[in-house]
Parts: C-alpha cells; structure tokens; sequence
C-alpha cells in the first residue's frame, strides 16, 4: 500500500532526496484514482530500494495541487532531485511509471 504524505512532510520526503520519486495526486472520489491504485502498489514493489512512491489527496493538501498545477486527477509527477522531471494527467501504464523512474 502505498504511503499517503501531507504537506508538511512533502519537503522531507520529496523535494530533499537524491533518489527519484513519484507522487500521485489522487482524490477518493475519483474513479481512474482508484483504478491506479494497485498499479502504484506494483510500481513501489518493483521500485523498492532504488524509488519512492507517494500520496497526495487533492482534497486534503489543496496547497500542493495548486502549487504542482493539479487541475484534474489522477495527476502524477516524478521528482528528480527534488526537482519536477516529469508529469502525467490520467491513467497511466505500470511500464510508463517505471521507465519515467528510471
């Protein structure tokens, strides 16, 4: 399962790691959300050690959709030394998210 982070532990985990991670901007209501949910799962797993996979509910850290321009969900973005590299809106493949962490 993978882990739901908040603003303020966004910093912390995200932005200040050399390793890349991927953030999934999500809202519980939203049904291309859910179905992501267990490709992300399988993401975390072929990743571990080597990435990080997060959560964002969109509803709960509006301050972090607006300041990653999330305007519809899912959205998810790949951080690269704590830097943006790249940014996906809708459903997305298991093998996209893992070339994109590579």
């Amino acid at each position: 399962m993978v882990p739901h982070i908040t603003q303020s532990e966004f910093t912390e985990k995200v932005e200040n790691v050399s390793y890349p991670v991927l953030v999934d901007f999500f809202a519980t209501w939203c049904g291309p959300c859910k179905m992501m949910a267990p490709v992300l799962d399988r993401v975390a797993l072929a990743k571990q050690g080597k990435a990080a996979v997060y959560k964002v509910d969109v509803d709960q850290e509006p301050e972090l959709a607006q300041r990653f321009g999330v305007m519809s969900v899912p959205t998810l973005i790949v951080f690269k030394g704590g830097s943006v590299a790249q940014q996906f809106v809708g459903v997305q493949s298991e093998q996209t998210l893992l070339e994109a962490l590579d």
